[in-house]
């Protein structure tokens, strides 16, 4: 299979949903693809201005500041101590390495990628773009032999589920029985909101209680694109086993992976700097407080959703059906279907909309 054999992009199903939506007398609340809409940190801002003398190739390993940076915010806010510079590595976004990983590790037809039942799809896509065989299961102990990569994901897209350490004690375990790399994608774990995520730090797949300092075969997959507002920047990383790490930085030398100079000097004063990420939070706290109660009072049901920047809802009808009766509200949302085959009743709602924006879609919910 090549890139060629992929489906149409699912996003543009949605379209004649958006249509309607936008008809709405007051406006579309577009509550979709989860495309942050806060301003980007002037600190980080200011960093990026003041590296724009980018003459020279940048490093695809990564500058030695942004990988002490990266160190060094793994032990404050994830509770990882004791990485060392080998042992992370810049991306160029994360959609981009979990597209890639398969083809970065040698994947290929009869290898299976484990993901979550319910799935960002470019999991599923970069296991058939190498012609692997994609299997969806919440369970290590169901992880099928031949399995060659687990992808991990917590808090959960579209879900919002976290994984607790001893849950991600045992993943490790059983891939390692199996022989597969156990990746794990945290991109969200700054946004905890129920008990006990609204006062613990979430679990990393890399933290001591869950490796026994160990990191062998795990990698942990991050990006700031949602706590400080970098999605335009594309500025990810990921974290883990250095001979993996070492593997992987080979290969993207060798396709031209590189995190542009500027981004990279941006990336150090946000990883540097945890104010404005609590001030994130909270914007993402309040619009969850409003848009919450508003969808519930509209009869849906929300499911998980204890941390991350969805809701994910169902009114106990097909998810198309549940896109069109929203539709007619000025709202859009993303039908369950796109995240597997699992939840067609389901719909996610992100919270990346305006604080008047995420009002307006609360009154138009409590009004019907």
């Amino acid at each position: 299979m090549g890139v060629a054999d992929l489906a149409d992009y699912p996003w543009d199903a949605v379209a004649p949903y958006a249509e309607r939506a936008r008809a709405h007398p007051d406006g579309i609340v577009d509550l979709s693809i989860g495309s942050p809409v806060d301003p980007t940190p002037p600190i980080v801002a200011q960093a990026l201005a003041e590296a724009t003398d980018a003459h020279a190739y940048p490093q695809t390993v990564g500058t030695p500041a942004l990988r002490e940076a990266i160190v060094n915010w793994y032990a404050r806010r994830r509770e990882v101590p004791g990485l060392a510079p080998e042992n992370v590595l810049p991306t160029i976004g994360s959609k981009e390495l979990v597209a890639l990983l398969p083809l970065l590790l040698d994947l290929r037809g009869g290898d299976i990628v484990v993901h979550p039942r319910a799935a960002y799809p470019t999991y599923e896509v970069g296991a058939r773009l190498v012609g692997a065989t994609p299997v969806a299961s919440d369970h290590p102990a169901a992880w099928p032999e031949g399995t060659r990569l687990v992808w991990l994901n917590s808090p959960g897209n579209p879900d919002g589920r976290v994984l607790d350490a001893a849950f991600l004690r045992s993943a490790v375990a059983r891939a390692r029985e199996l022989g597969a790399l156990l990746a794990s994608d945290e991109c969200y774990a700054e946004l905890g909101w129920d008990a006990p995520w609204d006062a613990e730090a979430i679990p990393s797949v890399l933290d001591p209680r869950v490796t026994d300092g160990d990191v062998r075969g795990i990698l942990s997959v991050y990006s700031l694109s949602k706590q400080s507002n970098l999605a335009g920047y594309r500025a990810a990383f990921l974290a883990g086993d250095p001979q993996i790490v070492a593997r992987l930085h080979t290969a993207r030398k060798h396709l031209g992976l590189m995190l542009p100079a500027p981004v990279q000097t941006a990336m150090v004063a946000a990883l540097g700097d945890d104010g404005h990420v609590a001030a994130q939070k909270e914007r993402y706290r309040a619009r969850r407080a409003t848009l919450k109660p508003a969808l519930e009072a509209a009869g849906f049901r929300v499911d998980h959703s204890e941390a991350g920047l969805y809701l994910w809802a169902t009114e106990g009808r097909d998810g198309w059906e549940s896109l069109g009766r929203l539709a007619e509200l000025g709202i859009l949302a993303g039908p369950g279907h796109f995240y597997g085959e699992h939840f067609p009743q389901h719909i996610r709602l992100s919270l990346t909309a305006t604080d008047g924006r995420i009002a307006a879609a609360a009154e138009r919910l409590r009004g019907i």
